[in-house]
């Protein structure tokens, strides 16, 4: 059994739904009102467990799917297409797909913009100013404007590990003794 299919599915399902969304916000002119519709839907599936079993669990109908979907959007005050689409998604039972919908949408929205998201770990917070040195050090880089996306991982001891789309770049002390580890077995 492959286990990449039902992700890929997936994604190609995110994918189709997410291209219709933002070409219909862009004629509109409403990507600014598609970016808080994507926020405020990221921020409902980290913070509410029910949003997320809504989405997910079959032991909805697809009636009760729409009428909940339906009435979070309202709630949330989301935009028509946005409000429209969840509906569609919920009618055809793919609500499962919108964590997908959403990474799909805000890579558009960051592409339109000419922004790429960089995810930062970092043995300890960085402040304000770290962050917009880094900023503006990887968009000399890559030619476009950098949002950080920092966490905190303290088993770094030290340094940066960045990653910006496929590239990675890794300059934590963790990973430095691991490589000086390789070195010394490779000598002795």
């Amino acid at each position: 059994m492959d286990v990449s299919e039902p992700a890929s599915i997936s994604t190609g399902i995110a994918s189709r739904y997410a291209a219709a969304v933002f070409e219909l916000s862009k004629e509109g002119k409403g990507i600014a009102a598609l970016e808080g519709d994507v926020a405020a839907l990221e921020a409902a599936l980290a913070d509410s467990a029910d949003f997320r079993d809504l989405i997910q669990s079959p032991i909805y109908t697809r009636d009760q799917q729409r009428e909940g979907v339906s009435a979070v959007a309202r709630a949330m005050e989301l935009s028509e297409t946005m409000r429209n689409t969840l509906a569609l998604m919920a009618s055809k039972r793919r609500l499962f797909v919108l964590p997908a919908l959403l990474r799909e949408l805000r890579a558009r929205i960051a592409d339109e913009k000419g922004e790429v998201t960089a995810e930062v770990r970092a043995a300890k917070s960085l402040t304000k100013a770290q962050q917009d040195k880094l900023a503006s050090t990887l968009k000399a880089t890559f030619g476009k404007d950098v949002k950080i996306n920092l966490a905190v991982d303290e088993s770094l001891i030290g340094g940066l590990v960045v990653k910006v789309g496929s590239k990675m770049i890794d300059t934590s002390i963790a990973s430095k003794l691991s490589n000086l580890q390789n070195a010394m077995k490779e000598v002795g």
